[in-house]
């Protein structure tokens, strides 16, 4: 029988209530408090700190004394700590993604996959950890000599989302232990049980007082926020969420100028073109369009369709969803669970009626279900998609597929690249010189072919123009939290 509560965590001790600062398990010094809520069934599952700008100098300060010894540990001895806390996340899978599901609605099938890429990241980094090496410039004064050797640059701060909360703070941290800087976490108000537990882990790991803090809010996280951008003890922000939250950090940033890492907002397109294998790109886009109810930043957010095959496509796929269970996270055989907060169900139906009123067509779906008393929305599927509509320049973030038409390939590379973000796109063909082609001619920083995924530790994640800047993952992640430094030296007698 599936677990379905706090209570059946084989490990008690990572269900924490409290922030973490300088290795103590800490309240708000306002006494404030707010409740993290199951979205399944909108029951109390804790009550954490209400954390705010005093809090969060505390934690910088930690982080920053922390920093003065870390920085002094050899790369060997930080990935053996970052493999220790990967074997520690593994071996406890099951209630690290027991407590993922009950904060955020995903299925358990989807946390403990989340559970497993996030301790990819641990590993990953482990390796990168010892990469981190400078270079013998050739000269051109035969009486010098350059070297080039990398340095953590300091205190990082963490900002983490709500949809991927444990992988995401396993991205951004093990990248900046592994480069030896010490960290701030700052989860979101929405799903800080997972981070809370995870920081239990680490520590478990080896990793010292004040390397890793973590203020948890909800109300008062522009405030948090803002100090974390503005506190010159802070050297670099890493923040994945939505654009214009990004781009008010950034601009708190400019005042100490500080190294950026901004994972924004997507409108990712699916080109599927006629020549498609039509189950391939029906699978490729339920995974990247319904995988965590469709809140995912690189989420298939618009579906464009050769003419020649729309209506078979839209028929396989149409047929396919009908088939996908809806439910709660902890229920064997669900595949879409409930959104993460009650805005989202909102913005989902703004999104559907906005659709409606310029001409799009509901065949499936397209209404909250109420009855099952959390944030749940019918699996949507709306035909005949336009340029005038909604979600044609912003993101849905809910199971909701839009489908558009289109004629040519050209048609298709300017519809896709007719937005202000790039963060990534699939392309679903079986010619080799096409997928080349477009993927060359997408204004995106990441593009899946014949596939649903974009995501792989090894492989940098990130995005161009308003989607932000920087890239996480691969061995580009680890280089975002280090500074290089040059040595000329004089070697005339």
């Amino acid at each position: 029988m599936s677990p379905t509560s706090l209570s059946d965590l084989k490990r008690k001790d990572l269900f924490q209530t409290k922030g973490y600062i300088n290795a103590e398990w800490v309240s708000a010094k306002s006494g404030k408090t707010f409740d993290v809520l199951d979205p399944a069934t909108l029951k109390h599952l804790a009550t954490v700190p209400e954390m705010g700008a005093a809090d969060t100098a505390l934690a910088v300060e930690a982080a920053h004394e922390a920093f003065k010894e870390y920085k002094k540990t050899t790369a060997r001895q930080r990935a053996r700590m970052l493999r220790k806390w990967n074997d520690l996340v593994l071996e406890n899978i099951d209630d690290l993604a027991l407590i993922l599901t009950l904060e955020n609605g995903k299925t358990l099938t989807e946390a403990k996959g989340e559970v497993t890429y996030a301790a990819s990241f641990l590993e990953w980094f482990a390796g990168e950890a010892e990469r981190t090496h400078g270079e013998v410039v050739p000269v051109a004064n035969p009486n010098q000599r350059i070297l080039t050797f990398k340095q953590p640059v300091g205190v990082a701060a963490c900002l983490a989302p709500w949809n991927f909360p444990i992988a995401m703070i396993t991205r951004k941290a093990g990248a900046a232990l592994g480069a030896g800087c010490t960290t701030v976490w700052k989860p979101a108000g929405e799903t800080p049980l997972s981070c809370l537990a995870q920081a239990v882990l680490a520590e478990e790991a080896g990793f010292p007082k004040g390397a890793i803090n973590i203020v948890t809010t909800l109300d008062l996280v522009s405030e948090v926020g803002k100090e974390l951008c503005t506190n010159k003890l802070v050297k670099k922000v890493s923040f994945t969420g939505s654009t214009r939250v990004g781009k008010i950090l950034a601009e708190q940033c400019a005042g100490s100028v500080k190294k950026l890492t901004m994972e924004l907002g997507g409108n990712s397109p699916l080109i599927v073109f006629d020549d498609a294998k039509i189950d391939t790109a029906v699978e490729a886009c339920i995974l990247a369009k319904l995988r965590n109810s469709g809140q995912t930043c690189v989420t298939a957010n618009r579906i464009l369709v050769q003419s020649k095959i729309y209506e078979e496509f839209a028929d396989a796929l149409t047929k396919k969803i009908k088939e996908l269970k809806v439910g709660k996270g902890t229920e064997e055989g669900v595949f879409i669970g409930p959104l993460t907060h009650e805005r989202a169900v909102d913005k989902a139906m703004t999104h559907i009626n906005d659709a409606k009123k310029h001409g799009g067509q509901v065949i499936l779906g397209g209404a909250p279900l109420e009855k099952m008393g959390g944030y749940f929305l019918q699996p949507t599927i709306i035909k005949n998609m336009n340029s005038q509509m909604l979600t044609t320049r912003e993101e849905i973030f809910a199971p909701v597929v839009g489908l558009y038409k289109f004629e040519t390939e050209e048609e298709a590379i300017d519809m896709a690249n007719d937005c202000d973000v790039g963060l990534g796109a699939f392309i679903m063909t079986e010619s080799i010189p096409r997928s080349w082609r477009v993927t060359e001619a997408l204004e995106v920083g990441m593009v899946g072919v014949n596939l649903g995924l974009l995501s792989a530790c090894e492989s940098p994640f990130g995005g161009v123009k308003e989607s932000g800047y920087g890239r996480e993952g691969g061995r580009q992640g680890i280089q975002e939290y280090m500074a290089v430094k040059s040595m000329l030296i004089n070697v005339a007698n």
